[in-house]
């Protein structure tokens, strides 16, 4: 499972390094694309292929469904990992997630998720999320 936070840093060239906690899980090759929030998404080549299974069984008639499906599908990039843990991300995502230099990733259980540090400070902020606030409205969800 795909969990913690971990900060690192983008090299002048775009590339940033996995955690080894995450890499042992996500694998040398990998799927990053534009995510919600504002961060990128990052799925193991099995979680992207059950993904792109559900993204392929929306209705191609409903105009919403296939604004999701350009989404995520436009910005996808194949990534594999080199032998010193690092990859690159493409200009358009980090122009996309307004990474320049420090980057949070963290894992989320099946995907990695990849921020700008100030971005995911901003999310984290007790402005934008409290823990009352979230285990209130869990109920909707079942949890």
């Amino acid at each position: 499972m795909l969990i913690g936070e971990y900060e690192h840093t983008l090299d002048v060239k775009g590339r940033l390094i996995m955690p080894a906690k995450l890499r042992e899980d996500i694998g040398d090759k990998f799927i990053i694309t534009k995510g919600l929030d504002g961060c990128l998404f990052g799925f193991s080549l099995n979680e992207w292929t059950h993904f792109e299974e559900k993204l392929k069984a929306l209705p191609l008639t409903n105009k919403n469904a296939r604004d999701f499906v350009r989404f995520f599908l436009s910005g996808a990039v194949s990534i594999e990992i080199d032998k010193q843990g690092r990859f690159l991300v493409a200009s358009n995502l980090r122009e996309y997630a307004s990474m320049e230099k420090e980057v949070v990733i963290i894992g989320v259980g099946t995907r990695i998720e990849f921020w700008s540090k100030d971005k995911w400070i901003k999310y984290n902020s007790s402005e934008n999320i409290s823990a009352d606030n979230l285990a209130e409205n869990m109920t909707i969800l079942g949890i």
